[in-house]
């Protein structure tokens, strides 16, 4: 793959803790930051855990999207299970509920969300909502813990912005290679303010080091040769995804009529329809479905509060990787265990 033999020889040595140069600086002109605040990490789960073992202190709480993506509640496990559920609504995480908790002396050490086509609830947190968040973490003290793997993968609608969170030091930015390049890759990086990269850095040197030189080579040649090919990856995605979420709704809405509210997705990977009969149990309806041969995530997975049942009537179905033309056939599949 090198045609300079130096070059093969120095993937295979140690590398500096926070990630290769090159990396890292092509990924802070993405981001519009400097290259010191990047630390590139083994994929995003990676970079959630080295923020939570840096910023969560034991036992402290932590306010959570609900519904929320389960794995960060693993990675949360490491510091602390003490969660505030915050609802997702329609724009996002819904900051003035938070607001109103911290107004009534809830103290917690950060708030975490998912602001781009939220996993699994498909929205994502609007431009004022944003800026509202990080005024609220400057002023009681917190750090936002902003998880945005899909950001990349808009196929419609306006892109709600990312430079608030880069321009407070109390927003940690969490990304990854994962749904743009493949998730074997297993590299990802964190945006930090200043203030926390060394301490980032001092505890990396005391779990893995750092990234896999050779993983990390290989990704830099693929940007760096040919200085569109990421734009042309990540815009090829986003047309086959846009196509295979419109494929998913127009079934649904064909085959089952009135079963789904359903909010057509602005980018992502997923649909989160609700079922707007009461009368249908989401369980039996699993269970059924899973007979004939349709698996997808049932709502209540994702619920930050086992006591809410607000996810429960919700179905998160994936497209990203099934053709129309199978979409199509696991809706007829679904209208069948109806």
């Amino acid at each position: 793959m090198w045609q300079d033999p130096d070059a093969a020889i120095a993937s295979l040595q140690y590398g500096p803790p926070r990630g290769s140069d090159a990396l890292c600086a092509w990924i802070a002109r993405r981001e519009g930051v400097d290259p010191s605040r990047i630390v590139v990490t083994n994929g995003g789960m990676h970079g959630l855990a080295l923020t939570v073992l840096t910023v969560v202190e034991r036992d402290a709480t932590v306010a959570v999207d609900d519904p929320v993506f389960p794995g960060f509640l693993w990675a949360l496990e490491v510091s602390t299970t003490r969660t505030l559920p915050v609802p997702v609504v329609a724009g996002g995480f819904d900051v003035e509920h938070l607001a109103r908790r911290l107004a009534n002396g809830t103290r917690i050490a950060a708030a975490y969300t998912v602001p781009d086509f939220h996993n699994p609830a498909q929205v994502s947190l609007s431009a004022p909502k944003r800026r509202a968040l990080i005024e609220l973490a400057e002023r009681y003290g917190f750090y936002v813990i902003v998880d945005d793997p899909y950001r990349e993968l808009r196929f419609r609608g306006q892109d709600q912005g990312v430079a608030v969170f880069h321009e407070s030091d109390r927003a940690i930015h969490v990304n990854t290679f994962t749904k743009t390049l493949g998730p074997g890759w297993r590299v990802g990086w964190l945006v930090l303010p200043d203030h926390l990269v060394d301490p980032v850095t001092r505890l990396r040197n005391r779990l893995d080091v750092h990234t896999s030189s050779v993983t990390q080579a290989t990704i830099e040649r693929l940007l760096t040769d040919d200085a569109t090919r990421f734009d042309r990856i990540v815009h090829g995605a986003t047309t086959l995804y846009r196509e295979r979420a419109d494929a998913l709704i127009d079934a649904l809405r064909e085959q089952l009529p009135g079963a789904f509210r359903i909010v057509a997705p602005e980018g992502g990977l997923f649909l989160w329809p609700r079922l707007t009969d009461d009368a249908v149990d989401p369980t039996e309806l699993f269970r059924r479905a899973a007979a004939h041969g349709v698996l997808y995530q049932p709502g209540e997975y994702f619920a930050a509060d086992p006591g809410q049942r607000s996810s429960a009537r919700h179905l998160r179905l994936s497209y990203s990787d099934r053709t129309p033309e199978e979409l199509r056939e696991a809706v007829r599949r679904l209208a069948l265990a109806f």
